[in-house]
């Protein structure tokens, strides 16, 4: 399958890297991006040649979260069209969130609200120095809504409501403290450290690898149908309100929103 806004290079060991390949947009989330991340998931757990896969992004942003235009287009579209615009998005998370395969993330750069939100479907994820994060959904008038299941069974109820609401930015060390990072590292010693998660499951038999995953989200927080559904409700439920088009238009405006003094 062609791509045009991801790439995906798999090494002779069977460790496939999946590029986020938007570097001029901050690899924000379009929904072509969407499509190409869900087929790429389906691709890569397929292929049995696979051992690993590492989630990575070109340029200085790891992910700038749900692109602004494709959000937009949501204000104006039908219903029909925004819950299959919030199905697709949904589906692309627990596509990567199933994957059965180890997901390793390689978080170079910056990543915001759907941003955190692949960094919250990885098995594991390494972050660089200096990168900052958030939850920045509320100064738009939006929620977190489909990355919320996968961004409170990594936080915890407890620590993901220190960031949830308040869309304030915080740091790697603070990220690694809230459970979104595993561990930070200079970011001249991120490609070491990426190794150094990747090495250990080659010497794993994939489908016990594949088995115990499965295992982990049964007895994990219940992410299932009806909580997706139920995310996928909340996102439509906000962009039909009044104040998600009052926030994306006045980003486009570059002015203040009419709740923001």
């Amino acid at each position: 399958m062609t791509h045009e806004t991801i790439r995906i290079e798999t090494d002779a060991r069977g460790v496939a890297t999946l590029w986020l390949a938007r570097a001029d947009k901050h690899n924000a989330l379009s929904a072509q991006m969407i499509d190409e991340l869900t087929a790429a998931a389906g691709e890569l757990g397929a292929d049995p040649a696979v051992r690993a896969v590492i989630l990575a992004a070109e340029g200085k942003s790891f992910c700038a979260g749900g692109d602004l235009g494709w959000m937009q287009a949501q204000m104006t579209a039908d219903a029909a069209t925004r819950r299959a615009g919030a199905a697709a998005l949904a589906g692309m998370l627990n596509a990567l969130n199933e994957l059965p395969k180890p997901l390793i993330g390689r978080v170079q750069g910056n990543a915001f609200g759907g941003g955190v939100g692949m960094m919250a479907v990885c098995d594991v994820a390494v972050g660089a120095r200096g990168a900052n994060f958030g939850l920045t959904e509320t100064k738009l008038g939006l929620i977190p809504a489909t990355i919320g299941p996968y961004v409170l069974a990594r936080m915890g109820e407890d620590r993901a409501r220190r960031v949830f609401t308040s869309a304030r930015l915080f740091d790697a060390a603070e990220a690694e403290r809230l459970n979104l990072l595993s561990y930070v590292v200079d970011a001249e010693d991120l490609d070491a450290a990426i190794e150094d998660e990747v090495v250990p499951y080659l010497s794993t038999a994939p489908k016990a690898v594949a088995a115990a995953k499965r295992l982990a989200r049964r007895l994990g927080p219940r992410i299932d149908a009806e909580v997706i559904a139920d995310s996928i409700d909340a996102l439509v439920a906000v962009w039909e309100d009044d104040e998600a088009p009052e926030g994306i238009a006045a980003f486009f405006a570059k002015r203040k929103p009419r709740w923001q003094a």
